[in-house]
């Protein structure tokens, strides 16, 4: 039986652990809250599962989930976009210095970051660097030896692209955007993760487990739920890989961020400017090592943001809505997480059809942007209103600074 606390949803019935949910107020729907029952019966979740309000239905594993475990872990419940998460820093920049006019702005930052995908990915493909930079290179010299000591025992997650997708944004709901704050200062921001060779990490040691399950005779509620057992050979080799993961990713935005602040400096757009604060670089599909309720355990987040008291978060809306830098209040009960955005609140076909370029234009008006047909499914109304999100929120984060985007690059 579904009950409401006064900050967050129960959804409980005899069988399994609770799932506690920070939903009110905001849309949950019922394929995720099915997904999310058939997680939280697993034998080797710790208390229960933990939902943000920008909760729907993934691939094997609920968006918006957090999962902690003792004994194994579900290489679904991170995905295959290991490491995703965002980057932010805030410019010396005022807004009342950025030109009339921003599609140069917009010009100089898609001329210098890769992003997109053509040729199918192959040797044209104009989201992946032909030459990698320099400081590209000497960034990949740091993450090579473990990506050797991955691919000698797993060959086929080898068989793509890594350091030419190393300081790339990609596709999808990936960007990068200049915003201005409630104060009027300017700040740079991006999202992305750790691209092909993240996707087939993930994908790689999603069949394994599902593999695993049928030798160990496991009969799951949902295939995808295949697990690792810990002190196996293959729960080693995906923990070590998923870290790894995480790591490209970070370094990815951070040479992202680098490339883009030098692309706007030459410009000749903007006036010199310096970065004012440390820049906040968070993960949003991850696994991590943290204790709870008097348990060392693997905490999982697919599409949330570790918000423990004074932790430093980014919490972006959707093309044309607000975004946050918020602090973490460290809520136990969620335990110390946040929501890494929005979330979806339709399905990409769906807002396709739903949705017209006038729509879209309208959405995003006051921004510059994309506004053809293959950013559709990226549209505003395609995602919950950011303010209901934050508001569901509010006992797990507390706000810092309030953005507003004026240019966003998609790829």
């Amino acid at each position: 039986m579904d009950r409401v606390n006064t900050n967050y949803e129960v959804l409980s019935d005899e069988a399994g652990r609770p799932i506690k949910a920070w939903t009110v107020g905001v849309p949950f729907e019922d394929e995720a809250k099915k997904q999310l029952r058939n997680l939280r019966g697993l034998p080797f979740i710790h208390k229960w599962v933990a939902v943000m309000p920008d909760v729907h239905r993934g691939y094997g594993a609920t968006v918006g989930s957090v999962v902690p475990t003792v004994g194994a872990v579900v290489p679904a419940a991170v995905g295959v976009d290991i490491g995703c998460g965002m980057i932010a820093v805030r410019t010396t920049l005022r807004a009342d210095q950025l030109p009339d006019s921003l599609r140069g702005v917009r010009s100089a930052i898609e001329a210098a970051v890769p992003h997109g995908r053509t040729d199918n990915g192959g040797r044209n493909d104009r989201g992946a660097w032909k030459d990698s930079p320099a400081t590209h290179t000497a960034a990949w010299a740091r993450l090579a030896e473990g990506y050797a000591r991955i691919v000698a025992k797993h060959p086929r997650i080898g068989r793509g692209p890594e350091l030419a997708h190393l300081g790339t944004l990609g596709t999808g709901n990936h960007f990068i955007e200049l915003c201005v704050d409630e104060s009027d200062g300017v700040w740079l921001m991006l999202h992305s993760g750790s691209r092909g060779v993240g996707n087939r990490i993930g994908s790689h040691f999603i069949e394994l487990a599902k593999e695993d399950m049928q030798r160990f005779f496991v009969r799951l509620p949902d295939a995808d739920l295949a697990y690792l057992p810990e002190g196996t050979e293959h729960f080693d080799d995906y923990v070590f890989a998923v870290s790894w993961a995480q790591d490209f990713a970070a370094m990815n935005r951070e040479l992202m961020l680098h490339s883009a602040v030098e692309a706007l400096k030459a410009s000749g757009e903007l006036p010199p400017f310096e970065l004012s604060e440390s820049a906040v670089n968070c993960h949003h599909n991850y696994i991590s090592r943290e204790h709870h309720f008097g348990k060392n355990c693997f905490v999982t987040r697919k599409g949330a943001v570790r918000a423990r008291e004074g932790d430093m978060g980014i919490i972006p809306g959707s093309m044309g809505a607000r975004s946050y830098i918020v602090r973490g209040k460290g809520n136990a009960d969620a335990f110390h997480s946040c929501s890494h955005g929005a979330g979806r609140v339709m399905s990409r076909e769906a807002a396709k059809k739903r949705f017209t370029l006038e729509d879209h234009a309208k959405a995003t008006e006051g921004v510059e942007c994309r506004k053809d047909v293959d950013v559709i499914d990226e549209t505003p109304a395609a995602y919950k209103p950011i303010d209901a999100v934050m508001a569901a929120q509010a006992d797990l984060v507390e706000v810092v600074h309030t953005l507003k985007q004026v240019v966003c690059v998609k790829g």
